[in-house]
């Protein structure tokens, strides 16, 4: 097998395993079995099917069997396992994918024979540098030897706990001593959590999944959250199988009850649901706006005056012709959009930043995890001054990520000497009330650090699933950023009060309808629904098109609230889609009692009229639209058409040539055409048509297609059947 039947073969048997279907999973396991060839997995599957063949004869034979539920439940998470680890040892084997060839090369390129060898170098690290700090002569030398000495370590352990297997006695040892509470290395701390995440990523093992659940509560706010937000992907990967291990349930449940872990990970959650916005955002960035500045900055160099910017009284006066451009170009609504994003907390630098991926610094795997330090010697140039600058606020800020720090510091490395210096000493005073505007809202929001933490650390994730050169070798963790609802780990914090409210508002709000609607209808199901509610519900409906049950929300919504102005127009909108032109009249004419003369309801009454086939009345709303709003285009167009199928062609010719002075389209040429024909003026008809094909852009099939709409309109105004082709020929010859 090569890896992808492998990866295909793995699948069909998890497949039949969540359907119930344990033969058929049977079968696929022995195809796994069969390729490698050892006989520790022949045994153990022996086993298991065994142990199923006495649980059917029990059943079979009717003998009363109370530990049945809890026999199949750890039969199924049994095969789980073994299929996890078979898939493991044949892709170490056989796959050529960047992360088992890592596996596979690491046991070469260890500098460390085993963990507790790396674990003393770690400590000696630590246990030099405090000693050197503390001595008053600088010994910069040997600090730098021993960083060089630390950073190289950093990787190993990194693969350590990324790429092993099995963890033995010694591995789990050292990571304990790693993560005790007075070990000084919290950058370690930290990039273990995120190695232990990816080993969690690419296998299952119950055993890590709980070493990684013990630190969701960990005192250290870094670490906590990595811990959350690695918890909350991995339990999201294998949703399906989880209900079979009832010990990770048991520590869920536990994490659940702690209102401020429930907190953080609605927090998490909500980040993560977030992320699916940041391809737009960067669509955006690259598609509208940076374009659109491009084409502003020679506008702005021909606006400035620069002989006013020599003058000193005049020298901080912006130009409000600057504004003004910007204003026009709508690129000021589109920055102004983009800014109010950044404060929900949108990843508004992915755009910005992917470019900066390509240093060398990246190359290595382990950096792209790293918390930002200051220290790290790819960027401790930049630091090395205790003063407050601008350039330090923004690095130790929570507006980038850790990874877009470290691009930032490298870029700003690349600049002359002084051009850096520069930057770095400017905006002290700016730099040192934002860090104290920052102080204060932490103060104040006892949770915005934390959400900050693991609004960067998801970044961070981000950036390395979709930029890293290798990233298409690993699955995507945000592929399951609009699933986090089906989740089991969801399933549970939904007992906490408005949990699930929260976060499928959540979807409401960033259009994700079909999202929304899953959890509003399961509200729905589990509480007293208010009209708010189903309001919700029938606009989620709507957007996606199922206006039928869009209907059946919003006239619940009715019954609770009757008389609501918005939901009598949403009903009428949707029966007007939905072809039902009575009912729509019906409540457009509802909305006219409530709120009379809006102009949009009285012209979608005249429309609903015209569909209904009562021309007359459509005419007479349509006349009096007119003389309330005149030379508007929507009705003038509304009084061509209808006059035009009620064969009152004067009318129609009137209100159409009204139309094509004003700001015609190919829709108001091609009905103007009809009408010159109807009234056997020939040259215009034709000169009408071209106008509205030049306007399709010379598509003749889009015109075509049109035509033919229209054609039993123009049959029952009199034009002769047979002469629709010479007309369409005629269009054709110059």
């Amino acid at each position: 097998m090569n890896a992808a039947q492998i990866h295909t073969t793995y699948k069909s048997a998890l497949h039949f395993l969540s359907q119930g279907q344990l033969k058929n999973s049977f079968d696929k396991i022995k195809l796994l079995i069969l390729e490698l060839q050892q006989g520790e997995y022949s045994d153990r599957l022996e086993n298991l099917e065994q142990n199923y063949r006495y649980l059917l004869q029990y059943y079979i034979s009717g003998a009363e069997d109370p530990q049945r539920k809890t026999v199949y439940s750890k039969l199924i998470a049994k095969i789980f396992v073994l299929s996890c680890d078979l898939r493991e040892e044949l892709l170490f084997r056989n796959s050529s994918n960047f992360e088992f060839s890592q596996k596979r090369y690491f046991p070469h390129k260890k500098r460390y024979n085993s963990s507790p060898e790396l674990f003393n170098a770690l400590q000696y690290y630590h246990s030099q540098s405090s000693l050197f700090n503390e001595i008053e002569e600088v010994h910069e030398l040997e600090l730098k030897r021993l960083r060089a000495n630390y950073e190289l370590i950093l990787p190993e352990m990194f693969s350590l706990y990324w790429l092993t297997g099995d963890f033995t006695t010694d591995d789990k040892s050292v990571l304990q001593k790693i993560m005790e509470a007075d070990y000084p290395g919290t950058f370690e701390k930290c990039l273990i959590i995120s190695a232990l995440t990816l080993n969690l990523w690419r296998k299952f093992d119950e055993s890590k999944l709980m070493i990684l659940l013990d630190y969701c509560q960990y005192p250290d706010m870094k670490i906590q959250q990595r811990g959350l937000v690695g918890v909350c992907f991995v339990l999201a990967k294998y949703n399906r199988f989880l209900p079979y291990f009832p010990a990770v349930r048991n520590r869920l449940v536990l994490l659940a009850d702690n209102n401020h872990v429930a907190e953080n990970f609605l927090n998490i959650l909500i980040l993560i649901i977030g992320t699916a916005e940041t391809e737009k955002i960067s669509k955006k960035m690259r598609e509208e706006i940076l374009p659109e500045m491009m084409k502003i900055s020679p506008l702005l160099k021909d606006k400035m005056d620069t002989d006013s910017l020599l003058n000193a009284d005049e020298w901080e006066e912006e130009n409000p012709e600057w504004q003004e451009i910007l204003d026009k170009s709508g690129v000021s609504d589109k920055l102004k959009e983009l800014s109010e994003l950044q404060m929900e907390g949108a990843d508004v630098y992915m755009s910005t930043f992917s470019m900066l991926k390509s240093f060398p610094f990246f190359s290595e795997f382990t950096h792209w995890f790293m918390p930002f330090d200051p220290k790290f010697s790819s960027v401790n140039e930049l630091f090395k001054s205790e003063e407050k600058t601008l350039l330090s606020f923004f690095v130790n800020s929570m507006v980038m990520c850790n990874s877009d720090k470290y691009s930032f510091c490298l870029s700003v490395l690349q600049m002359p000497e002084t051009q850096r210096g520069l930057l770095k000493q400017s905006f002290r005073m700016e730099a040192e009330q934002i860090e104290e505007q920052a102080r204060e809202e932490s103060i104040l929001t006892p949770d915005f650090v934390a959400k900050n933490v693991s609004k960067q650390y998801i970044q961070d994730l981000f950036r390395f699933f979709k930029l890293y050169p290798q990233h298409s070798d690993f699955k995507d963790m945000f592929d399951y950023s609009l699933l986090m609802h089906r989740s089991y780990l969801f399933d549970i914090l939904s007992s906490t009060k408005n949990f699930k409210m929260s976060v499928a508002e959540y979807y409401f709000k960033k259009n994700h309808f079909l999202q929304a609607l899953e959890l509003f209808e399961e509200i729905q199901s589990e509480s007293i629904p208010t009209a708010a509610l189903y309001q919700k519900i029938g606009y989620s409906y709507q957007q996606v098109s199922q206006l039928e049950n869009a209907i059946e929300a919003y006239i619940k919504a009715d019954l609770i609230q009757p008389d609501d102005l918005w939901t009598v127009r949403k009903l009428a909108l949707c029966y007007r889609l939905s072809g039902n032109f009575e009912k729509a009249l019906e409540f457009y004419q509802h909305v006219d009692f409530l709120k009379p003369k809006q102009f949009s309801v009285m012209l979608q009454i005249g429309h609903c009229l015209l569909e209904l086939g009562k021309y007359k009345e459509a005419l007479n709303i349509y006349f009096k639209l007119d003389a309330e709003n005149e030379d508007n285009i929507k009705v003038c167009r509304a009084i061509v058409w209808c006059a035009f199928i009620s064969k009152n062609m004067a009318q129609a010719d009137y209100y159409s040539k009204k139309i094509l002075e004003l700001a015609p389209t190919s829709q108001d040429y091609l009905n103007a055409g009809h009408i010159a024909w109807c009234q056997n003026n020939y040259k215009e008809t034709v000169e009408n048509y071209r106008k509205s094909i030049d306007l399709q852009n010379n598509n003749w099939e889009i015109f075509k297609e049109r035509f033919h709409e229209d054609k039993p309109w123009l049959l029952s105004n009199g034009v002769d059947d047979d002469e629709i082709p010479l007309m369409l020929d005629a269009l054709k010859v110059n």
